[in-house]
């Protein structure tokens, strides 16, 4: 009899398990909330709890605690979210690989500044190489979720320390003034020192605020002996390309970021009018997901941004 029951209980615990319920599940706890879940998912907040009520009778468990206005996961519920997220990830990601065309394409995110400074100036080499691979390239600053946003390879400006990813250093950051090459001679303030920044207008981008270790006009004047220019007179750009963009036009000098500055000083768009250098706590991070085995196509990109990366101006 008690053999007969265990069988009983193994033979239930073998169904299968119910994955519409489970995916109901995690967008409910992710959102802390059954409205939300349903809008995700394209369904009635009712469809939701009733999906949320069949895992729960499929485990015998709660999942959550439920109030007039809100939701909390149960501490069994917790433990599910983290699980079901995962393996609904990579459940996903396994699909995504799967459907996807012969010709492979990878996935990739940066900063806007880099895509069209640095890494857009190159890509043709990538593709003369290796024409089997097509790289989709999306912009952003913020750090994602890659399983979730579908990314393969992603790289950042930062101090690293990145959390759910791997990520090792791509190059280093170092600043510097930059500006257009008629600045150099105009009359009647040239560049020829950096004191005679007092006469020009300083660019600045918010990268620099706020952030230890990240270098401002302020540190690079003490930095040259120029303390009498006023380090923050001034615009004040949203972004290192803006900023960059501003003094290719001739409308100031703009502190510039060795990888990003690097084509237009090979253009001749801008000139570095001074030799001193500040180091930078930010460096570019190459990024690629966590706990999956990489293939030879994000492999080989990988690689070759490795390569490019080697090959940038000295900084």
């Amino acid at each position: 009899m008690d053999l007969c029951c265990r069988n009983t209980r193994e033979v239930k615990r073998r169904h299968a398990a119910p994955l519409n319920a489970l995916r109901t599940f995690e967008a409910a706890a992710r959102h802390l909330s059954f409205s939300t879940a349903a809008q995700e998912l394209f369904v009635t907040p009712a469809a939701v709890s009733h999906q949320i009520k069949h895992l729960e009778a499929y485990l015998g468990t709660s999942l959550f605690q439920r109030s007039h206005r809100s939701i909390v996961l149960t501490p069994e519920g917790q433990a599910l979210a983290h699980t079901v997220g995962d393996v609904l990830r990579q459940l996903d990601t396994a699909l995504d690989r799967t459907m996807s065309s012969p010709s492979c394409e990878l996935r990739v995110t940066t900063m806007e500044s880099l895509a069209a400074k640095w890494l857009a100036p190159r890509l043709h080499r990538f593709h003369r190489a290796r024409p089997d691979i097509r790289v989709r390239i999306s912009t952003s600053d913020a750090h994602l979720d890659f399983v979730r946003e579908g990314l393969d390879v992603g790289i950042r400006y930062g101090p690293g320390g990145y959390a759910g990813v791997r990520y090792e250093p791509l190059m280093d950051a170092s600043a510097f003034p930059v500006c257009a090459p008629s600045l150099m001679a105009e009359s009647p303030y040239p560049l020829a020192h950096p004191e005679d920044l007092r006469h020009h207008t300083l660019l600045h981008d918010e990268s620099a605020s706020g952030r230890p270790g990240v270098p401002s006009w302020s540190d690079w004047l003490e930095a040259a002996g120029a303390n009498c220019v006023d380090a923050h007179r001034g615009p004040v750009f949203a972004s290192i390309y803006l900023a960059q963009e501003a003094a290719i036009a001739g409308h100031g000098v703009a502190m510039g970021i060795a990888p990003l500055v690097e084509e237009d000083l090979r253009q001749g768009r801008l000139v570095r009018p001074f030799g001193t250098v500040s180091e930078n706590a930010y460096r570019f991070w190459m990024i690629r997901q966590a706990g999956q085995r990489a293939g030879a196509a994000e492999d080989a990109f990988c690689a070759w941004l490795s390569e490019e990366a080697a090959d940038t101006l000295p900084r």
